[in-house]
């Protein structure tokens, strides 16, 4: 049976993060915005909330792109604005994301600093930069910043990748290929 499921990433940018799971096979919707968590997490950063098909896209794969798609060891100055956070909408969500990310541990050469948060609040951005990456490809800030996430998207996780919205980055990379 197909059942519609949600969670919440943060890492980096939400515009980055949005567009990044927008370019999946098996999302259904992306909200981008800022997550608050509870107690010492309580203010609001940087992320979405993916709305994704668990027959199409397990919640397991989710999490992997999202940990390669940000800077998830690295504890920089900015973690207030931009947390490494999964946030759960449920107890039981909350121990399948503990498992799955332990699992993951190996793939990366540090600690993950990725932290599994309960969900509590959200707020969406503003309507004019909801959408960002697709209204806008060809501004520096995606070039610079996103295009390089949905390159790792097409290598890595091809299998996840929804061609049809990222035929413009295999396009490009033929035009430098044959220069």
């Amino acid at each position: 049976m197909n059942y519609a499921q949600k969670i919440a990433f943060g890492g980096g940018c939400h515009w980055c993060t949005e567009a990044v799971f927008q370019s999946l096979k098996g999302v259904l919707k992306v909200e981008q915005g800022f997550v608050a968590s509870t107690k010492n997490n309580n203010s609001f950063s940087e992320a979405v909330i993916v709305h994704f098909e668990d027959s199409k896209i397990a919640l397991k794969t989710l999490i992997e792109i999202h940990l390669h798609t940000h800077k998830s060891t690295s504890n920089h100055s900015m973690r207030s604005k931009y947390r490494s956070a999964i946030y759960t909408f449920s107890e039981v969500q909350n121990k399948k994301v503990q498992s799955e990310l332990e699992l993951f541990q190996f793939q990366f050469q540090h600690q993950l600093i990725t932290q599994i948060l309960p969900f509590n609040e959200f707020k969406a951005s503003r309507k004019q930069i909801q959408n960002y990456y697709y209204s806008n490809p060809k501004k520096p800030f995606c070039e610079r910043f996103i295009n390089p996430k949905l390159e790792l998207l097409l290598n890595k996780f091809s299998d996840f990748a929804d061609q049809n919205k990222l035929k413009h980055i295999q396009e490009s990379r033929l035009v430098n290929y044959s220069e």
